[in-house]
């Protein structure tokens, strides 16, 4: 949460940090702000809203240099105003830098610096790092240290830091320092890109991509003192450190739309390819098994696993609930599925056959990553199921499976789902074809993974028909979401997209669980979806579905192609392929992804950046 973006070089600061904040939007939109050293002064401007209001404010009072920092927020403390936009100032002036995370502290350091005399004129967590900054800086130059020193600044960083009690991405510039930025890290990620004769910094690696393809991502606790010719990295640990360099993948950092009106639905329609890229390579016919090059564990090792705790948050626990049914079937392992932000804090006997997986899209998710780490404390095998190379999570966990999605920008994640559905049917293969599943059934599995991208364009024409869909049933404020075994899940994610995007209550529920207590919402005005394509249970479901109708309730169903029976009793039915049933959430998903989005689009919604959201959530 939260954008960041730095500029030191020979060009103007302006163009690349507004470029920047545009790309970066997606991660907070609450408002937005630059600052840029002009003639050994820092201007700053900012503003509540949308980036593109900062524009306006901007084109009403240019302001350019060649040193600048910006940002785009998510809200933690104090409201969406003009004051409370990021940069913040410290001292008279003398610091200002943008911050993403939470202090926890803030407001005893608050209490301190005001007795110091500091005057606070926001709400943020964020003004208290400026003024420790400043102040530090002040206590260094009383201590006799040349204030004209770059050192001297970055000795008020290094003091000011273990201070902070909480997470922090933060980039720092001083008045009158024309050709230094300060960067620091300790639990919100940030990406230095490296130029000719020109240094940039950023959350994620989106706002670099047609400026440089070499990158450094910063580790936690490590601070970066960045000019236009150098990077100094050190450590708060290790001391200084030779920078290790990476190359930008430029096509996963693609962030245009291509024609569609928003990302959310340019990324609903690239899931033929992305389910496709996920898959490339990993396919061994010849073994009838999946093959991965980077779970860094031997087959003996991967033998000894004798369970399987998949943690993840929000769309991507929904996946790990797919998996759930996937490695229990096909490998026969014995799988739970953990909310991170409830692992981190608990103390559940894991033993050292236990084998974590963390789900997680940005690969910076602050409660996958803490929970991920507190189960490498206890000496655990981590694995890392994630989209974005070169994220923390991917960096720090034992092993791991990349999607290969692209970058996802609408905050309702669709490709990644469906993308780390596909990998851990892949992880189901690979598990089970070690264990007992047999090779004609590892064949089989292959033979339909292989189909899935034709599905999946398949299940995409049911365009037309989703919005019209929509367009009868945009009107109501309540929905429920059922569904059985693989498509259960679905349920679940289902209502959390049409929650996101169009703010209206929705719930998922095992469609046998609705006799137990949600069948009493059930009226003329909350419609029921349901998730009934054929399966094994599949008569049963249309028992749930014919309870909904015995109480006049609307019901959607999502069907398979040639099912004239459902559409006998349901109101309206959606489509899909008729696939394997452990495949069957690759399908079924798509449809409510669209009328999530049909009903957005309808109700006036910002699909793309639904209010109160952001992606990649790097706070508690």
């Amino acid at each position: 949460m939260c954008g960041i973006v730095g500029y030191v070089g020979h060009r103007g600061a302006a163009d690349f940090l507004l470029e920047g904040l545009h790309r970066l939007e997606y991660r907070g939109y609450d408002s937005a702000g630059i600052a840029v050293q002009v003639n050994g002064e820092i201007a700053v401007r900012k503003k509540a809203g949308r980036v593109q209001e900062l524009v306006g404010l901007i084109n009403e009072a240019p302001v350019d240099g060649p040193l600048g920092i910006g940002h785009t927020r998510w809200a933690t403390h104090g409201e969406t105003t003009d004051l409370n936009s990021h940069p913040h100032t410290g001292g008279n002036g003398e610091v200002v830098l943008v911050h993403n995370g939470v202090i926890e502290n803030y407001d005893q350091l608050r209490t301190q610096l005001q007795g110091l005399g500091y005057v606070f004129r926001t709400g943020t967590d964020t003004e208290a790092i400026a003024h420790l900054v400043a102040h530090h800086l002040e206590e260094q130059i009383k201590l006799g240290e040349d204030e004209t020193s770059p050192a001297t600044c970055l000795k008020a960083i290094e003091v000011s830091l273990p201070k902070l009690k909480g997470t922090y991405g933060l980039v720092v510039l001083f008045k009158g320092f024309s050709d230094m930025l300060i960067v620091a890290r300790s639990g919100s990620p940030l990406v230095i890109g490296i130029g000719e004769g020109e240094h940039f910094v950023a959350s994620d690696a989106s706002p670099l991509a047609g400026y440089t393809d070499e990158v450094v991502y910063l580790a936690d606790h490590e601070i970066a003192v960045l000019t236009s010719d150098r990077i100094q990295l050190m450590h708060r640990d290790n001391g200084h450190q030779s920078p290790s360099v990476h190359t930008l993948d430029q096509v996963s950092t693609d962030t245009g739309l291509n024609g569609f009106e928003h990302h959310m639905l340019k990324e609903i329609f690239e899931q033929p390819h992305t389910i496709e890229n996920a898959m490339r390579g990993r396919l061994d016919a010849d073994e009838a098994t999946a093959k991965f090059g980077g779970l860094n564990l031997t087959l003996p090792q991967l033998r000894r696993v004798d369970r399987v705790v998949l943690t993840a948050c929000g769309t991507s626990w929904h996946a790990g609930l797919v998996g759930e049914y996937l490695f229990e079937e096909f490998a026969r392992i014995p799988t739970e599925v953990e909310y991170a932000s409830e692992l981190r804090y608990r103390n559940p006997p894991l033993g050292d056959r236990t084998m974590v997986f963390a789900i997680t899209q940005s690969g910076e998710t602050a409660d996958t990553l803490a929970a991920m780490r507190e189960c490498q404390r206890k000496g655990l095998a981590t694995m890392a199921i994630c989209n974005v190379v070169g994220s923390t999570i991917a960096r720090e966990a034992d092993g791991g499976v990349f999607l290969h999605a692209g970058t996802e920008i609408g905050v309702a994640s669709t490709k990644a789902f469906t993308s780390q559905v596909a990998v851990l049917t892949l992880l189901s293969l690979y598990l089970g074809r070690m264990r007992h599943l047999s090779y004609p059934a590892g064949e089989r599995m292959i033979r339909k993974l292989r189909e899935m991208p034709k599905m999946i364009e398949q299940t995409l024409q049911c365009n037309d028909l989703v919005k019209e869909v929509a367009e009868k049933y945009y009107g109501y404020n309540n929905f429920l979401y059922l569904g059985r075994l693989y498509n259960f899940p679905v349920a679940l994610e289902g209502a959390l997209k049409l929650k996101e995007i169009s703010y209206i209550h929705a719930e998922g529920y095992p469609a046998a669980e609705m006799k137990h207590g949600p069948i009493a919402l059930v009226d003329e005005e909350t419609p029921s979806v349901f998730i009934a394509p054929h399966g094994q249970i599949y008569p049963k479901v249309m028992s749930n579905l014919e309870e909904v109708k015995a109480r006049r309730g609307p019901v959607i169903a999502i069907a398979c192609h040639g099912d004239d029976k459902i559409a006998e009793l349901a109101d309206d039915v959606i489509y899909v392929p008729d696939v394997e049933e452990y495949l069957q959430p690759l399908v079924t998903s798509i449809p409510l992804q669209l009328l999530a989005y049909h009903i957005a689009c309808l109700r006036g919604c910002d699909v793309d950046k639904p209010r109160n959201l952001a992606k990649s959530v790097t706070v508690e």
